[in-house]
């Protein structure tokens, strides 16, 4: 776990530190992991008011040492509530990818009912699939996996077991996940389709999920509360 705090904690400081809107970085990081400014703050034993003009833009962008100390803050923040965060980067990781590609992957300790998961997805399922449970689940930034991934790095998405739930976020018509999936076998129990109607989805999309037997299903739901309530599963 060690090596992937200082991995995370590496990610999060070049970003922060780098970026053109250092402050809106920051605050992205912050809410990400679930951490109001009054805690932060408290950690850093600064007041709420500095937290805020960091992020706001109106104090002038914080230096190497403010950032890791932030950094820091959020870090130790996590790991006392028991290191969820630290732990979700730890399992893409340890399986092979990088946090921008794969935003959680996770195998259950028993079977999940399908419909419990699309809840926490706040998905509507368009075709109903050969199978009812899932053992676990991928979340996948669609454009990255299908620029970046070969077809064998493609098929390490399925994790431990291939009776998973695979998550396709930054989705406009689903077509380019689900053609990938057709050359990726065996094939997952269902995939979730992010940030797009149904209304939207690509014509034949139902017709594939049909012929391989994949529950298929969209959503609208923000991702942060969507990676959230996957954890509870």
């Amino acid at each position: 776990m060690s090596d992937a705090r200082e991995e995370l904690s590496r990610r999060i400081a070049g970003e922060i530190t780098l970026s053109d809107d250092p402050g809106a970085t920051l605050r992205k990081w912050r809410t990400d992991f679930d951490v109001s400014q009054t805690e932060l703050a408290d950690q850093l034993g600064v007041s709420s008011s500095v937290v805020s003009d960091y992020e706001s833009g109106r104090r002038e962008s914080p230096g190497i040492g403010v950032v890791r100390r932030t950094v820091e803050g959020l870090l130790d923040i996590d790991e006392r509530r028991g290191g969820g965060r630290l732990r979700q980067h730890a399992r893409v990781l340890s399986a092979g990818f990088e946090s921008d590609i794969v935003h959680d992957l996770r195998e259950y300790s028993t079977a999940v009912p399908l419909e419990d998961f699309y809840e926490a997805m706040g998905a509507t399922e368009v075709v109903r699939g050969d199978h009812d449970h899932v053992n676990g689940h991928t979340v996948i930034d669609s454009i990255q996996a299908i620029t970046r991934l070969s077809s064998e790095e493609f098929y390490r998405l399925y994790g431990q077991s291939t009776n998973r739930a695979l998550v396709f976020t930054r989705v406009t018509r689903g077509e380019s996940p689900l053609v990938a999936l057709r050359v990726v076998s065996p094939t997952p129990n269902a995939v979730v389709l992010h940030g797009i109607e149904d209304g939207d989805l690509w014509d034949h999309a139902a017709d594939l999920a049909r012929v391989d037997g994949v529950s298929l299903a969209t959503s609208n739901r923000d991702l942060d509360d969507c990676l959230a309530d996957l954890q509870a599963l």
